[in-house]
């Protein structure tokens, strides 16, 4: 028979190596998969042992198949009478393409129509089909002139094999899959390590092969490990196979494997071994704790805190030692610190026969363990780019390393000498003293110069903050153009105590190699909490692009809120910092903003002062509220707070609570801005300050087919804001596209004027980027004076001026463009959402509108 087992691109070598271990012949490696010969039995065997393979199939027929017919006709003389089983349901799958079937499934329902009417023939019967859950899968494979049926005798993926206690405890967690981490542990032959037969010596020092999961992310590593430890067959507890339709199953032979399996997995009970497993991130070890204990192999594992010493001290004596780390999700804050620590076990005396795999997703490792990899294997988890690099043992690194730079080289073999260049002998880390007595190891040797300019900064932006009275703050923002970053410090108020790191990364020109712009960030991330003096939990990095899902303020890729944020907005336990004298809560996990903008810390001011002449008060655009804390505790009689998102106007909502000011007075307005402003327009709802601080882009959902962009939408958006100012109000506007241009000229036509006021709104700790945002007065002039002041000649101000009073003379009114139709033509502005979906009537505008 003609056997051939599927695999993950990148698999295909070691795949065919553990085949060959099974015992299996004639074993051929392809792209995607090995190909092997045999009887029935090898085909069980690789169905129960194989942990590498996704599938298993038999080859039952390949003929030609130019078209249709001929497809039809190679089906049809296969006897199907001798392969379905009587009663069996089918499916079949088609992949590839001929010159004249370009269709996937029409190909798959000819090739059914064939074998059901060769069924009927010889049987009968048709067969009946269920391509969800069918007894019999096939796949009909096409290339060239040529076609090829195969039975899938796996059903299922063999790497769905995790233990369903442990599945449903991981759920929502990463937790790598039974075939990746079978790879891993392949690449330091852990499979080798437990079957070795410990000597005398290894008995009395106490020596015991040992593994140490360095990165151990949601348990995937581990239960794979214990699983190889224990060998218990991956195939064993599966209940339902895809050869259970096929008529050449022999049950009493699959039986017969099943007991052999049971035996050597009674027999792998006098194994001793130590697994030791570690994470940098708190949250993921907890997982993995919880996924070994539900698998109930957690004898098997003994997890220990993240410090090589402790590490060592949990491995003990070892007779044979390999280390393994998935660092794919390992957050970027906590980077450095794990691909230290895999650098110092590579490094440790005790472990310099132990090679390292690690599956990694920016090739950074090496540079802490200073060696290229031996092998990279690039792969695609969860369909995203990864590599496994490996990287050989010191013992075996050193001795090619002699090899190839002894005087008698020539005596040597070329394949030590090409693998002595491949793995040079590692270099000590480099080191940075930053003070404290506790060198640090960097990746990048110039990250020194950065450390000096912070430790520069911190030492004056604590003095300035200190004078006046500002808790949080920008330490560094880019001072030095490779560390290209900003760092902000909060400070927790007496209620919430701690410090607290926000580091943003600015995008690197394309010029710079990405790995050298990582591992330079990975070293900030390193430094900046040492010399800031703020716990490494407490250390947040975030990455900013214009947000996929067009929200206003991006969402964090890896946030550790649940599908109930919105409904615990208002009760979660949230850090509480103070500024201005206020009190606001912050969210460090779950957004890219963490709920108010350090760079507004002026301008928000500005609002109060404003406010002490102002009765009624809006805020546009609103994010969490903070600029209606000042305005209310500037003394406004009336609030209204307008945003499109629930969750930022409960935040919004939390924040007035938590200064006092709550009552009727105080509105909470879920709706598009645009939308609302077109609609109280037509009534006599008038604020004597309004604030307005847009986003740059948005293209959510919540808004129908419109977009906004602010340099685009600008004019509409202010010229309509102008027309809800009370006699003698005004508006501040600001946003945050470094280059924006005001249409001056077009918002003077409208009778609008804006007083640029953004160098006095510009705090020191953010003056080095004087273009963080822009700010400006907005008041409404009758237009010529608008005009006047903004330089039209007085033949234009009259022309304008005509027109607007003779309509005849106006130009029709032209159709709404589809970026400023609303999102559902309504206005929601009386009050967020009901839980029904009515909106709540909070009837807060003075008067009726207009017409009614």
């Amino acid at each position: 028979m003609e056997f051939y087992a599927s695999c993950p691109e990148g698999f295909e070598s070691a795949l065919a190596d553990e085949l060959k271990r099974l015992g299996l012949s004639h074993v051929r490696r392809l792209k995607g998969r090995s190909t092997f010969e045999g009887e029935l039995e090898e085909g069980y065997r690789a169905c129960l042992w194989s942990r590498l393979a996704s599938r298993v199939f038999v080859v039952l027929g390949r003929f030609e198949a130019q078209d249709a017919d001929e497809l039809y006709d190679g089906v049809y003389d296969i006897a199907w009478k001798s392969i379905v089983r009587p009663g069996a349901t089918i499916a079949i799958t088609a992949r590839g393409v001929t010159e004249q079937l370009r269709n996937t499934r029409f190909s798959a329902l000819r090739a059914k129509d064939a074998l059901c009417d060769r069924l009927a023939e010889t049987t009968g019967r048709r067969a009946d089909v269920d391509a969800a859950d069918p007894d019999v899968h096939l796949l009909l494979s096409l290339r060239q002139r040529r076609a090829s049926i195969s039975l899938d005798l796996s059903g299922d993926p063999l790497f769905k094999r995790l233990p369903p206690a442990a599945t449903r405890a991981g759920e929502g967690a990463h937790v790598l899959r039974p075939d990746y981490a079978a790879l891993v542990l392949a690449q330091v032959g852990w499979t080798a390590l437990c079957e070795r037969e410990l000597t005398a010596d290894d008995y009395e020092n106490e020596a015991l092969p040992t593994l140490i999961d360095a990165s151990c992310a949601g348990g995937g590593l581990l239960l794979e490990a214990v699983n190889i430890l224990t060998d218990r067959a991956p195939g064993a507890a599966r209940e339902r196979w895809g050869f259970e339709g096929w008529q050449l199953h022999d049950a009493d032979l699959w039986e017969r494997l099943l007991a052999e399996a049971r035996e050597r997995e009674a027999a792998a009970r006098e194994r001793q071994a130590r697994i030791v497993a570690v994470d940098i991130d708190p949250a993921a070890r907890k997982t993995a704790e919880r996924m070994v204990k539900c698998a109930g192999h957690k004898r098997f594992v003994d997890f220990c805190a993240a410090k090589s010493a402790t590490v060592l001290d949990h491995a003990g004596a070892v007779a044979g030692a390999a280390v393994v780390a998935d660092t794919t999700e390992t957050p970027l804050s906590l980077m450095h610190d794990a691909m230290t620590l895999v650098g110092e076990l590579h490094r440790a005396p005790e472990l310099t026969a132990a090679p390292v795999a690690a599956l990694t997703r920016d090739g950074l490792l090496a540079r802490a363990l200073h060696a290229e990899p031996a092998r990279s294997i690039a792969v695609m988890p969860n369909n995203e780019e990864a590599t496994v690099e490996v990287w050989p043992s010191l013992d075996h690194a050193a001795a090619a390393f002699e090899a190839a730079t002894n005087a008698d080289a020539e005596e040597q073999t070329a394949d030590a000498q090409d693998e002595a260049a491949d793995t040079p002998m590692p270099e000590p880390a480099a080191m940075l003293d930053l003070g404290d007595g506790k060198p640090l190891p960097v990746l990048i040797p110039e990250s020194e110069q950065f450390a000096n300019r912070l430790r520069k900064n911190a030492r004056l932006r604590r003095k300035w903050a200190k004078r006046e009275g500002v808790s949080c703050y920008r330490v560094y923002d880019a001072d030095l153009p490779d560390y290209s970053a900003a760092i902000d410090l909060y400070e927790g108020c007496p209620q919430t105590p701690g410090r607290w790191l926000v580091i943003a990364e600015y995008a690197a020109p394309k010029t710079i190699d990405p790995a050298l712009a990582q591992a330079r960030m990975l070293d900030i991330l390193a430094i900046a909490p040492r010399i800031l003096d703020v716990p490494a939990e407490h250390v947040h990095a975030k990455a900013r692009m214009r947000s996929r899902g067009g929200s206003q303020y991006g969402k964090q890729g890896a946030g550790k809120s649940s599908s109930g944020e919105r409904a615990n907005i208002a009760r979660r336990r949230l850090p509480l910092i103070e500024e201005g004298g206020l009190t606001f809560a912050v969210n460090f996990d779950d957004y890219l903003d963490v709920g108010i903008f350090l760079d507004h810390r002026v301008t928000r001011n500005l609002v109060r002062e404003h406010a002490k002449q102002a009765r009624r008060f809006l805020n546009l655009f609103a994010y969490t509220g903070t600029a209606t804390c000042y305005a209310a505790d500037g003394g406004v009689e009336e609030t209204v707070t307008v945003d499109l998102s629930n969750t930022y106007l409960d935040w919004a909502e939390r924040n007035m609570r938590q200064n006092g000011f709550v009552g009727p007075q105080h509105h909470f307005v879920r709706d598009d801005v645009l939308a609302w402003i077109r609609d109280q327009r037509q009534t006599r709802n008038r604020w004597d300050l309004i604030f307005v601080d847009p986003p740059t882009f948005s293209n959510s959902s919540k808004m129908g087919r419109r977009t906004w962009d602010v340099q685009r939408d600008h004019v509409e958006l202010l010229a309509g804001v102008s027309r809800l100012l009370a006699q003698g109000g005004h508006a501040i506007f600001s946003c945050n596209l470094r280059g924006f241009r005001p249409e001056t000229r077009k918002l003077a036509r409208a009778g609008v004027v804006l007083e640029d006021i953004t160098a006095q709104t510009i705090p020191e700790d953010f003056a080095r980027n004087q273009k963080v945002h822009h700010c400006y007065i907005v008041r409404r002039l009758p237009i010529e004076d608008a005009m006047a002041e903004v330089g039209f000649s007085a033949e234009e101000i009259a022309e304008r001026v005509e027109k607007l009073r003779n309509p005849e003379a106006r130009k029709p009114r032209a159709a709404v463009p589809a970026h400023a139709q609303a999102g559902n033509g309504k206005s929601n502005f009386a009050g967020k959402p009901s839980p029904t979906g009515k909106p709540k009537r909070k009837k807060f505008y003075a008067s009726k509108p207009k017409g009614k």
